[in-house]
């Protein structure tokens, strides 16, 4: 496993990289051009800069992640392949600094949707919230204002360029089918994979977060027969995921250490998140242990270990603590005592596989 540390750039970011560099076995930093508006091409200097800024603390740049796709091709639109192309030469450029790893979705409109950034736990820490009645009854619009409001840096998938759309964006998906997303993403694949295989570089998509509807717009990457289906429309090794978690862990019927080990061979990018989950829809993230959440991290660390996975994992989003200033979900402190909880379970795994079993009588797996 090579874990991996997620930094929104120098200048949209509150954690300098030296401070990441602390944190026992961060191999690298999973990045993105934030600024570079949805659809556009990367300019192979902005990319190098990156890896400059990566290198100068002997961190990785080997996983992207927001190289977004343009609601054009979402919606399956005439202009698509413009944008499609341009999405080409990013893959391109991005080879030639060395990524492995493209981390994206095909979420309609919003990346992630919350009703609230900085909810209060019971510890008094405070974490991204969802709340299942407010969803339904807020206009979307209304929402993004109120987030906007709490919020001083750019977030992937609340690109302001993007929002100020928000009717438009509507309007087109209203016509919008599950099966049409299917489709237009079967497209999007066919002309992305070839590319991607000739460049050496894995495409992981991202589940759906939350993974059901929200407003009204479809949702396809939700749930293990659809994560089937999506790896099926182009078969080939460089279709693959980023398993989130959290995202798929927002719904209790999701089993993802099951996931784990059916996918093993097409997970190319772990997200490590925790949830608690309730009856009514609701839910909350939590700290990474197990017992805090409903998401049994415990076995899915298990199942990664099992399956001897051997690529990048992240610790996802984490909670707000000791008054930390920092973007909502993305806190140094919590997402560092995560990798340590992350590590400690696999060099215990690690221990047991090696048949030290003396020190873990009391242990149970």
């Amino acid at each position: 496993m090579k874990m991996v540390f997620r930094w929104f750039g120098e200048g949209n970011d509150f954690i300098p990289l030296e401070h990441v560099k602390q944190i026992p076995g961060v191999e690298g930093i999973v990045w993105a051009l934030h600024d570079i508006p949805v659809g556009e091409e990367w300019p192979l200097e902005r990319i190098k800069e990156v890896k400059l800024q990566a290198e100068l603390h002997d961190f990785n740049i080997d996983v992207v992640e927001s190289v977004n796709i343009h609601e054009d091709i979402k919606l399956g639109l005439p202009t698509r392949d413009f944008y499609i192309e341009n999405y080409k030469k990013t893959i391109e450029r991005l080879a030639q600094v060395g990524v492995k790893v493209i981390c994206y979705n095909f979420m309609p409109v919003f990346d992630w949707t919350r009703t609230e950034l900085f909810k209060e736990l019971e510890d008094g820490s405070t974490a991204l919230f969802f709340e299942k009645a407010k969803i339904t009854n807020i206009d979307p619009i209304e929402l993004v204002k109120e987030i906007a409001e709490n919020v001083s840096l750019t977030m992937p998938g609340w690109e302001p360029e993007r929002l100020k759309y928000l009717t438009k964006l509507f309007d087109l998906y209203k016509e919008v089918t599950e099966e049409d997303l299917w489709k237009n993403l079967h497209y999007f694949l066919e002309q992305i994979i070839p590319v991607a295989e000739e460049n050496n570089i894995k495409m992981a998509i991202h589940p759906d977060d939350p993974p059901f509807s929200v407003f009204g717009l479809p949702r396809i990457i939700i749930n293990e027969d659809n994560i089937q289906r999506f790896l099926k429309l182009v078969d080939r090794p460089a279709n693959g995921l980023t398993l989130c978690s959290g995202s798929l862990g927002a719904n209790p019927n999701n089993n993802v250490a099951e996931m784990v080990r059916k996918f093993a061979d097409r997970i190319h990018f772990a997200h490590i998140r925790n949830v608690r989950t309730y009856e009514n829809g609701d839910f909350i993230e939590t700290s990474h242990r197990s017992s805090d959440g409903t998401v049994d991290i415990l076995s899915i660390m298990k199942a990664y270990h099992d399956i001897g996975f051997t690529g990048y994992a992240r610790p996802d989003h984490g909670r707000h603590i000791w008054d930390e200033k920092c973007r909502p979900g993305y806190g140094l402190y919590d997402r560092g005592l995560g990798i340590m909880y992350l590590w400690g379970i696999w060099d215990s795994l690690e221990r047991l596989k090696q048949g030290e079993k003396q020190c873990y009588q009391s242990m149970e797996i």
